[in-house]
């Protein structure tokens, strides 16, 4: 059975994050508070077991590929390559926040973790507790916290007991803020495309991309 423990998410005590470091890296599998949706995620590192276990909890297949959480906007140069200039405005106006960005991967990114194609999708989520965690180990790999094909939990009650209880530790921090999930957006010959209209309106993304 998996432990849970409470948290704030925006002053994380430093009792918590100690324990859930502790937690990532010994290859754990953590549940955890972000701004949008309740996610399940490890640390993003070449051959880490928590990565299949979070598959298997998930009952998830294993061709998909899991979002990273990363801890500053600063971090889209580091594991992207060749970000076009619309992205990276994007990253300076709406991060941190509910924006998932899909890039070509750099070689920073191991490559199970990229998609078929070479992209990886990064997001920094405006969660004080998650970013304090990606900096300390690294980026998270990490996707919403439910049996796949269900609906992603939006406060700590609402994660599945089953997925607290194959998880190594659920952090609890309530109702999320937002209750939304993020929107997703790649580039497609070189342009802005939306894949998924989440918490940040496709309007507004399109605006701000098009900015001369």
């Amino acid at each position: 059975m998996g432990a849970t423990q409470k948290v704030d998410q925006q002053a994380p005590s430093q009792e918590v994050l100690d324990h859930a470091v502790r937690v990532l890296r010994e290859g754990g599998v953590l549940v955890m508070p972000t701004d949008s949706v309740y996610g399940i995620g490890c640390v993003a590192t070449s051959g880490n077991p928590g990565h299949g276990r979070i598959f298997a909890i998930k009952h998830r297949n294993r061709a998909q590929t899991l979002p990273w959480l990363v801890s500053d906007p600063s971090d889209l140069q580091v594991y992207g390559h060749d970000v076009p200039a619309w992205m990276g405005r994007l990253a300076h106006e709406l991060w941190p926040g509910a924006l998932t960005l899909v890039v070509e991967a750099s070689d920073a990114v191991p490559p199970e973790y990229r998609a078929a194609d070479g992209t990886i999708a990064l997001r920094v989520p405006d969660s004080n507790l998650v970013r304090a965690l990606a900096r300390e180990v690294g980026p998270l790999a990490t996707t919403s916290a439910n049996t796949h094909g269900e609906k992603a939990a939006t406060s700590g009650a609402g994660v599945e007991a089953r997925i607290v209880a194959e998880a190594d530790l659920t952090l609890d921090a309530g109702p999320a803020p937002i209750a939304v999930a993020s929107t997703i957006v790649g580039s497609e010959d070189g342009m802005p495309r939306v894949y998924r209209e989440g918490a940040i309106p496709a309007a507004r993304v399109c605006s701000l991309a098009t900015m001369s």
